[in-house]
């Protein structure tokens, strides 16, 4: 993989996506991020590093928990994505946190300086994931925690998206993405330590952390509308697919999911969309 490559197009994907990234109908990432942060338990006084804070869905529940005594950092590769949570830190009234522009792999931190490590649909994107977690393990105290969550990665699903996609969304598609999205290599980064607990559980063994526990457990996703899906799935990790899709494959792929999407809707109350997305939660302590 062409490392540079891939965090520049990530980087680009969410600068460009941060002034309406999860703003658009659509709730996912701030339940999930909720969920995770009452499975991360945070204790007052607590000091918290959010990687990959994005609007701050994680990082905002999370410094209200730790309180004034407390301080919550979050850092993000994308600088319209800290701009972003800078602000809604200071809508929300939240003085304990603090956001910057940062490589999430190599993050430049004083080792033993917090005591929970958190990331939502983050962590595992790194391009060398095994070994930030052992980068990480070094930011924590003594009896430091980290918890993260992932997708449901099985062999036979359409990755990152619930199940039902798989038959909306042909694989071969993909076909169309930069390389380091392929299939191949889609498995090599994500499936061959992420896909089975035991081989999970063996990745954070082996880079300084004990007491894994995994736990997957559903988020339901809602949108107002199958279209409203659609144009938020333009502002996060599908965006990619959309960029590189010929018109014509696009503007078919738009048509069927509306369609499908739409038929999900309960018409005796409301045109809401619900779909039940299986997560991945994943705690641990650090070994030392």
């Amino acid at each position: 993989m062409d490392t540079a490559a891939y965090k520049a197009k990530v980087t680009d994907a969410f600068n460009g996506a941060a002034a309406i990234y999860d703003r658009m109908g659509v709730e996912f990432f701030t339940p999930m991020g909720r969920r995770l942060v009452e499975r991360a338990a945070p204790r007052p006084g607590e000091r918290v590093l959010d990687i990959g804070c994005g609007l701050g869905a994680t990082l905002l529940p999370a410094a209200r928990l730790i309180g004034p005594a407390g301080h919550a950092l979050g850092i993000d590769i994308a600088p319209a994505m800290i701009q972003e949570a800078r602000r809604e830190a200071g809508r929300q009234g939240i003085e304990n946190v603090e956001v910057r522009v940062m490589d999430g792999e190599h993050p430049d931190l004083p080792p033993g300086s917090f005591d929970l490590i958190l990331g939502s649909y983050s962590v595992i994107f790194l391009p060398d994931a095994r070994t930030a977690l052992a980068r990480f393990a070094r930011l924590l105290a003594p009896g430091g925690r980290i918890a993260f969550t992932s997708p449901v990665f099985t062999r036979d699903t359409f990755p990152f998206l619930p199940p039902m996609f798989t038959e909306l969304i042909p694989l071969e598609l993909l076909r169309h993405l930069p390389e380091s999205w392929h299939p191949e290599q889609l498995h090599r980064q994500l499936h061959s330590w992420l896909e089975h607990p035991a081989d999970l559980t063996a990745a954070l063994g082996g880079t300084g952390f004990t007491d894994v526990e995994i736990v997957d457990e559903p988020v339901q996703m809602t949108a107002v509308s199958g279209a409203a899906w659609v144009d938020w799935s333009h502002t996060q990790g599908m965006r990619l697919l959309w960029q590189h899709l010929p018109e014509k494959e696009a503007a078919a792929l738009r048509t069927r999911l509306i369609t499908a999407l739409d038929a999900l809707s309960d018409s005796d109350s409301d045109s809401t969309v619900r779909i039940e997305v299986p997560v991945r939660y994943v705690r641990a302590t650090v070994a030392h």
